[in-house]
């Protein structure tokens, strides 16, 4: 009798945790829709609360056209994100660590835990890296023949770093962004001086609670872990776990002898290395890795090297390109909504985003505004997933209430972080690589994102509330002239 059919014959626990995932995975899988119908869904949503602040129609339909195409470089971007990491995962010696860390877990629940472990760490450094990794680490682990796992709880694990701490790393956007005075326009430099990241990611309140986070989610990641007759392993959702062959022979004509020699491969990685290094010793290697198109270029010459011959590297990257579908056809519509809610303005010359911050802010003190900013950032977060360019807009008046309310302004960015990150975690938009690396749909994981949620939401926003209360109120620092 197969190890399938014993599992079948469990009796299958009921946990709290457990039973909440597989309660509203089984609601997603019948209501839920399609990520793009999800994202199509927004747009009509935003349109309507534009409309209702007074925005024309018309000027809400010009808005979504002229944001349409605005995220094409980021498209690209989070294409090669997923088509570089897939690529150098695939590589024989990448494959061969993606197995050894597979082999680790004796059980199922172990396995999720492990996914979720290697997913919060790696987003910490970059949340490119997470997303891919992690990925690809569940399905190795849904590969084997031994270990029977639900290969939804094991995608919603990969992609925990992504809801629950990369913005509180050194790929916060935000963060890095404040750092760095040569990034900041004149008028936000102003408001907020140069705030270092010893004031934001790296003080013990923030490294603290994101300690805190990566311990509750791995602890909601076990309990929630469906197991006996409840397990839907990566065959039972139709999934294929097939890897490309990457085995070369040799080639059978004259014209095939560039494809198989790595003769081309050394003159294409001497060059790329060789800028890569000038990239990395002329300025902060940590700044120089979160840059997407540093990145993106690492890793496919990364991926080229290890697959070394040309052949394998082509067979690989055709392979992963079906993954990136996702991406491709929702991105467009979440530029039309970012410029809906900060570039269409009223007949008071009011955006959207402005809006919801000044309703939130006009009801904040100083003890209540992080928790104020925490909801109004993580509603926010929800309809424009991006943290980086959508700080920028709001940072202006997040940190001018910041000042008038006296609140540490190192403090206010965190808040801004931590609760951006949370609606990551039933938003499709950032699961879009990851679903291509699984083969899987935002319905099927969403029902133990959701269950982070739950856990999460309060928990942030009472540890945002808690450790504000820590800081002393310092005027901006703004460098001279």
């Amino acid at each position: 009798m197969n190890v399938r059919t014993e599992v079948q014959r469990a009796k299958p626990p009921s946990g709290r945790m457990e039973n909440i995932a597989i309660g509203v995975s089984n609601w997603s899988e019948k209501w839920f829709p399609e990520a793009y119908v999800f994202a199509a869904l927004a747009v009509v949503v935003v349109v309507l609360a534009a409309m209702a602040m007074g925005v024309p129609l018309a000027s809400a339909a010009r808005g979504f056209g002229d944001g349409y195409w605005s995220l094409i470089p980021f498209t690209m971007q989070m294409a090669l994100v997923a088509i570089s990491g897939y690529i150098v995962a695939v590589s024989p010696p990448a494959a061969k660590l993606i197995m050894r860390l597979a082999a680790l877990p004796r059980g199922a629940k172990g396995a999720v835990v492990l996914i979720a472990a290697v997913s919060l760490g790696s987003s910490l450094f970059n949340w490119a890296i997470s997303l891919v990794f992690s990925g690809l680490l569940a399905r190795a682990m849904a590969r084997r023949a031994d270990l029977t796992m639900d290969y939804r709880a094991a995608g919603a694990a990969a992609y925990l770093g992504m809801g629950a701490t990369w913005a509180l790393g050194i790929s916060s956007a935000p963060a890095q962004l404040m750092a760095n005075p040569a990034s900041l326009p004149t008028g936000l430099l102003e408001i907020s001086g140069v705030i270092p990241f010893t004031d934001t990611i790296f003080t013990w309140q923030s490294l603290l609670m994101t300690l805190i986070l990566i311990i509750i989610s791995l602890w909601v990641a076990y309990l929630s872990a469906p197991t006996g007759a409840r397990i839907r392993t990566a065959a039972d959702l139709g999934v294929d776990l097939t890897e490309p062959s990457m085995a070369v022979n040799k080639p059978q004509r004259p014209g095939e002898w560039l494809e198989y020699s790595p003769l081309v491969t050394l003159l294409l990685a001497l060059l790329s290395v060789l800028w890569l290094y000038t990239e990395f010793t002329s300025s902060n290697p940590i700044l120089v890795i979160s840059n997407l198109n540093t990145y993106n270029f690492l890793f496919l010459t990364l991926g080229m090297i290890l697959c070394w011959r040309p052949i394998r590297f082509i067979r690989a990257f055709s392979k992963a390109v079906p993954s990136v579908a996702g991406v491709l056809i929702q991105f467009p519509l979440y530029g039309g909504i970012a410029f809906i809610m900060t570039k269409t303005v009223n007949a008071d010359g009011e955006t959207l985003s402005h809006l919801l911050a000044s309703g939130f802010v006009s009801v904040a003190s100083s003890e209540s505004y992080a928790a104020v900013m925490g909801i109004y950032s993580a509603v926010l977060g929800f309809f424009i997933p991006s943290g980086g360019g959508k700080w920028l807009i709001e940072a202006p008046y997040v940190l001018q209430a910041a000042n008038e309310l006296r609140v540490n302004l190192g403090w206010a960015v965190q808040v801004y972080n931590a609760a951006e990150a949370l609606p990551n975690l039933i938003n499709p938009f950032w699961m879009l690589p990851l679903l291509g690396v699984l083969g899987l749909r935002a319905r099927d994981i969403v029902g133990f994102t959701f269950t982070q949620l739950i856990v999460h939401l309060p928990l942030v926003l009472l540890l945002l509330w808690l450790f504000t209360a820590t800081f002393h109120y310092v005027p901006p620092m703004v460098p001279a002239k």
